[in-house]
């Protein structure tokens, strides 16, 4: 049970600094706020089967809110994943342990936007992949740093 309390809690913190490095980016360089995570939100409604109720204004403020809570559970459980992944024996230095953890937590979510055609990574500009990868790489390095607070580093 700590093993997965620790990932919960690291994946959780990691995620609060992701959301405020992007938001931080979007105050800075004033740009919009992405449709990708509702775009992936309603892609999987309608994959499923499952209807996102409301119209309008009201529908969109419900896959708004859906998306930005898919992006919690995914960084909360990439940070479960991760911890249990260590438990097994995948032990890395932080540097590289939170490299991979950031990678991890990017592939999940470009890969599935890809998956349902909600965005094409192959086709982001220099400046869309940097938006991107550098709150991934601050979220692993964060992360895997709670996870690994308190062992003893060689």
């Amino acid at each position: 049970m700590g093993t997965l309390l620790r990932g919960t809690v690291a994946g959780a913190a990691g995620t609060t600094v992701l959301n405020a490095v992007t938001y931080g980016d979007m105050a800075v360089r004033g740009r919009p706020t992405s449709s990708a995570p509702e775009g992936t939100v309603e892609a999987l409604a309608d994959l499923t089967g499952v209807t996102v109720g409301g119209t309008g204004e009201t529908r969109g403020n419900r896959l708004t809110g859906l998306g930005a809570l898919s992006g919690i559970v995914t960084g909360v459980g990439v940070g479960t994943a991760v911890a249990v992944l260590r438990k097994a024996g995948v032990r890395l230095p932080l540097w590289m342990g939170g490299v991979l953890t950031g990678a991890l937590a990017m592939a999940v979510t470009d890969l599935s936007m890809a998956e349902l055609d909600v965005s094409d990574p192959r086709t982001w500009s220099g400046t869309d992949w940097l938006s991107d990868a550098i709150p991934h790489l601050i979220y692993g390095l964060v992360t895997y740093g709670i996870m690994t607070a308190g062992e003893q580093r060689t």
